[in-house]
């Protein structure tokens, strides 16, 4: 059973401050998802926000579950697990669904997202959870540049990517819809959560996951903003799982959905 974190005390006439709920799907994270999740805690007592981390171990066959399980004590963490992986998409939407349950106060409250890897280092936190508490229902991040360290296979996949995903939508003004640490108002996933009626937010998988996400969440939001951010190749162990034709593919099929849906609510 996990141990309770009990909110901060606040003081008398001050206004109740953002919950922070922060998802992580991951698999064969063994190296890395300690140290993030440590440097997680760092970042937001630093802040001095409430948050709580939600991490799916998407069928890891490492010492991912071990790592996992250290960090009960020191941190409020709920761990969900998959006996075999599912991939990033449906193991995001999990985690979605969960955070959002959770949240007592969805108008007020974050859901970020972030990878397990390290590429995304959890100092973006600060700038993602201001802009967020400066009135944004979602807050992306737009590229801060390509890293010396990014694999060729990324940088080629990222560029490709964007050129099957198409010109940005006019709610996407400056935001790379491949990157997934982001910040969502928690009602805007419920109302997503509910229109969708049974039915999965997310049928994509890697980077067009983040993509799709971006679609379908973004109509229920007033407003979107994003920061910048740097990605990091320096930091994580393992090598890339990014595979370029597939991740084309995959991103292709967001655009055809989008372009099925839009032609259907003009004839509508």
């Amino acid at each position: 059973m996990a141990r309770r974190f009990p909110p901060r005390p606040r003081k008398p006439g001050y206004p109740a401050e953002t919950m922070v709920h922060i998802c992580i799907p991951c698999r064969d994270e063994d190296r890395t998802i300690g140290v993030l999740l440590w440097k997680i805690r760092e970042v937001m007592l630093g802040m001095e926000r409430d948050f709580h981390v939600y991490v799916l171990n998407d069928g890891s066959g490492d010492e991912t579950r071990a790592q996992l399980e250290k960090y009960r004590q020191v941190l409020p963490l709920t761990i969900l697990s998959e006996e075999q992986p599912v991939g990033y998409g449906r193991a995001l939407e999990k985690l979605f669904r969960t955070a959002a349950g959770a949240t007592r106060y969805p108008k007020r409250d974050a859901i970020v997202t972030m990878q397990a890897d390290f590429t995304e280092h959890p100092a973006g936190l600060r700038a993602l959870v201001r802009t967020f508490e400066g009135g944004a229902d979602i807050v992306a991040c737009k590229s801060g540049g390509e890293s010396a360290n990014q694999p060729w296979t990324v940088r080629l996949a990222r560029r490709l990517g964007r050129i099957a995903l198409g010109r940005p939508a006019p709610e996407d003004p400056g935001i790379d819809p491949l990157l997934g640490f982001r910040a969502y108002r928690a009602v805007v996933v419920r109302k997503a959560l509910r229109a969708a009626a049974g039915r999965p937010l997310i049928t994509t998988d890697g980077w067009a996951a983040n993509a799709e996400l971006m679609k379908v969440l973004a109509p229920f939001a007033r407003r979107v903003a994003h920061v910048p951010l740097g990605l990091r190749y320096d930091i994580r162990w393992r090598g890339t799982r990014v595979r370029v034709l597939g991740t084309v593919r995959q991103i292709l099929r967001v655009r055809r959905v989008s372009q099925l849906e839009a032609e259907g609510h003009g004839a509508a």
